[in-house]
């Protein structure tokens, strides 16, 4: 399987804009620009591909961990992951992706923290984008509600 996206980008980096656009049509002529990913804080100047990024990592893990979970006969009642990518600036100039934070909360009736923790670390590790992104720090943090 393969999934395709665009990326078209007008002028310099710092005053060019760009649009990004997606295989699904879930992204068309999305705009895109500098200060929608180093400087804006807030996100509400337009996406970047960190913050595309927390969303692949978010939907990764969060299916790995439902599939995981009813494979062991607990079935989710219902998962919230919410993943955070830090962009920092390197030795040298430019930036890097650094580290990827997973929050979950989860309501999983029925099961065992101890059980809970070992699936969802084994999601962590075994999620698609998680093993791509295995040069950076991945952390998670869970609360849940049995």
């Amino acid at each position: 399987m393969k999934r395709t996206a665009t990326a078209v980008w007008k002028s310099n980096l710092r005053e060019g804009t760009g649009t990004l656009g997606t295989q699904s049509g879930a992204l068309a002529d999305h705009p895109y620009s500098f200060k929608a990913r180093f400087e804006d804080e807030s996100g509400k100047s337009g996406t970047n591909p960190e913050e595309l990024l927390a969303a692949a990592h978010a939907g990764c893990f969060t299916m790995q961990l439902s599939h995981l979970l009813a494979e062991a006969g607990h079935p989710a009642e219902r998962l919230l992951t919410e993943a955070t990518v830090s962009v920092e600036p390197k030795d040298g100039g430019g930036f890097q992706i650094t580290r990827s934070e997973l929050g979950l909360e989860a309501k999983v009736p029925g099961i065992e923290s101890d059980v809970f923790d070992a699936i969802a670390g084994k999601a962590k590790a075994g999620c698609p984008v998680s093993v791509a992104l295995g040069a950076i720090d991945i952390t998670l943090e869970m609360k849940l509600d049995s």
